[in-house]
């Protein structure tokens, strides 16, 4: 009988250890195949709550947010758009990218988790934001990814005129920190296990199916 594997991703749209994160957890799980029963849910975490939604310079908001130089912030980029690419996932980023505040698209998420969409609704998100450069606080640009997922846009459009999903978004926040969460991606398996961080397919195999050894060994 396969088992069961729980997974809470929790993660932001602007970090890209968490694009990459996913894109080895998901081969990871591929590569596990029916072994395992998976459920998997995406859960908020704001890296930068206070931009505004115009967004910020992206050298600049790394190089004060980190007090590293402009040339190391270049270097780290580079690094990340190699790790990237090793799992098949393309960042597009420059000096001159722009940071968004990600509040309303986490509203969305929890929005699509209602209709079974959280997973092609967060990849959409990390590619339109990562690969194409769009402005993910943008409402307009928002509804139009749900519905480029097969969402009703409409709704989509009508929920982020709203308030709706604010409060749920801001108690998952508070959830997870109160748990321990205080960097991302986290990966939390089964509610015991926690796979911190960007890791590639191998890594993540390796813990899923050593949880499953422990899980059917208790």
């Amino acid at each position: 009988m396969n088992k069961a594997l729980k997974i809470d991703f929790v993660s932001d749209i602007v970090c890209p250890w968490c694009a990459i994160g996913l894109a080895g957890l998901n081969t990871a799980l591929e590569r596990i195949g029916p072994e395992a029963r998976v459920e998997l849910a995406f859960h908020p975490f704001e890296l930068n709550p206070g931009l505004p939604a115009a967004g910020q310079v992206h050298l600049e908001h790394i190089t004060e947010k980190y007090r590293i130089s402009a040339d190391q912030a270049r270097i780290n980029r580079e690094q990340i758009r190699a790790r990237a690419a090793s799992v098949g996932f393309t960042m597009n980023r420059d000096d001159a990218s722009l940071v968004y505040n990600t509040f309303d698209a986490h509203r969305l998420i929890v929005w699509a988790g209602e209709q079974h969409a959280q997973a092609a609704l967060k990849a959409a998100l990390l590619k339109a934001y990562f690969t194409d450069g769009k402005n993910i606080a943008e409402h307009a640009v928002l509804a139009d990814i749900a519905a480029q997922c097969g969402l009703d846009g409409a709704e989509a459009a009508q929920v982020l005129a709203s308030d709706r999903f604010a409060q749920e978004v801001r108690d998952e926040e508070t959830l997870w920190a109160q748990r321990g969460i205080n960097s991302v991606p986290a990966v939390v398996v089964n509610d015991r296990y926690l796979i911190s961080g960007g890791q590639p397919p191998e890594v993540f195999e390796q813990q899923l199916r050593a949880i499953l050894a422990d899980e059917a060994g208790a």
